[in-house]
């Protein structure tokens, strides 16, 4: 994935800024180029499966809402998101053991918008950023974006681990703290209630905003409920979500829960970004929420994501050789594969795509680019079938590259 290059964007005469010139595009977006070509089996994108998209609902929450509010639901409508919608929002949270008021909920036009906004609260170039080693490639974008440095903490099976957490504070004084929580993209890694505790701990020590991604949270297929930071740290965590993996990438909608101040800051930020998130499809989800519709879809695409990864894990322990490892999470889109370090994982999608299957190579999840035998996978979107032919062929040539 090459850089932009200079010339062709000063071809016309025009000078950009040296950080606008180095932006990287989204590998993710790049890969799915090519698994989109007929015949390819696709595990790459972070798509949810758009089978299970509730299409015949949502097109009866769009006449209803279109009747019931007539010009005013595409209208232009508040900053902060329609009131009704925040409000739910509000009362749900509260409802799973997060006290949240109206005032602590603004609407932003997807996630990336929510990661993007609270960075320009918190970050200036130059200052440092404190997140996961992998971390969301989306919001590593954002982080280059603003010219932030960005440092990280490993992880292993429980998530960040905390001892390197506070070491890199006290090194490096982040000006924010970003983590997945739960279902991490890329890994599926979980952060343990204990580590939780005490991130937050260290975050309220430090007086580090503490920047909790939490999209894949209600995606759960198996175990035990953890505790959501925002549960456990209160106005310490700022919470961000989205409709985009629960109902519908398209609608783009997404929210910050954060203490109220914080909200009036972001909606400044937001009247001078795109004035406000989508007013239909705000109206729409609000609609669709309302009728009931929302906790069954879940249950629905949940059973279905689970069975799938179960097929998934159980192909890759019949197809792949006892070299490479892999996670097992329980919920959410993602596994992650580890093989031996002096396998490229350049290497393998390249046979792969050869013969037709896409994966996500992990390199650009990691800041200083520097680990190149990890990929992801996406068990969500691909049919049985092709979850156990795909397996297969990855399996094959995993089996003749090590």
């Amino acid at each position: 994935m090459a850089l932009i290059k200079n010339h062709d964007l000063t071809a016309v005469g025009w000078t950009y800024p040296e950080h606008i010139l180095s932006l990287q595009p989204s590998v993710v977006r790049e890969i799915l180029k090519i698994s989109n070509r007929p015949g390819v089996i696709s595990f790459a994108g972070g798509l949810p499966a758009p089978e299970l998209f509730p299409l015949d609902e949502i097109i009866e929450s769009s006449k209803r809402v279109i009747t019931k509010y007539k010009g005013d639901s595409v209208q232009y409508s508040l900053s902060l998101g329609l009131t009704a919608l925040r409000k739910l929002l509000a009362e749900r949270y509260s409802g799973k053991n997060e006290p949240t008021e109206l005032d602590n909920i603004i609407i932003t036009s997807g996630s990336q918008q929510a990661i993007e906004m609270v960075t320009r609260v918190f970050v200036e170039p130059g200052d440092t950023i404190l997140t996961e080693y992998p971390t969301y490639v989306g919001a590593l974008q954002i982080f280059q974006y603003h010219k932030a440095n960005v440092v990280c903490a490993d992880m292993d099976e429980q998530g960040l681990i905390i001892e390197q957490v506070e070491e890199k504070i006290i090194r490096y004084k982040p000006k924010m703290i970003y983590v997945v929580s739960t279902f991490q993209n890329p890994t599926g890694i979980t952060m343990s209630e204990s580590r939780r505790v005490a991130l937050i701990e260290l975050a309220e020590k430090y007086g580090v905003p503490l920047v909790d991604d939490n999209p894949y949270e209600e995606l759960r297929f198996k175990g035990k409920h953890v505790p959501t930071l925002k549960s456990l740290g209160g106005d310490a965590v700022i919470s961000m979500s989205t409709v985009s993996k629960i109902l519908a990438p398209g609608l783009r909608i997404g929210w910050v829960n954060a203490k109220k101040e914080l909200i009036s800051i972001l909606e400044r930020i937001k009247q001078a970004d795109d004035l406000h998130a989508g007013t239909l499809n705000q109206y729409i989800f609000l609609d669709f929420v309302q009728r009931g519709l929302l906790d069954p879809h879940i249950k629905r695409i949940c059973a279905d994501y689970g069975s799938k990864r179960e097929l998934m894990l159980e192909e890759m322990e019949r197809s792949f050789p006892k070299e490479v490892s892999w996670t097992r999470p329980e919920g959410g889109l993602f596994l992650w594969v580890t093989m031996p370090k002096h396998v490229s994982a350049q290497n393998i999608f390249d046979k792969a795509i050869a013969r037709k299957v896409a994966f996500v190579i992990g390199q650009p999840f990691y800041p200083d680019g520097k680990t190149l035998n990890t990929f992801r996978i996406n068990y969500a979107t691909a049919s049985k079938s092709d979850i156990l032919e795909g397996i297969k062929r990855l399996g094959d040539i995993l089996k003749e590259s090590i």
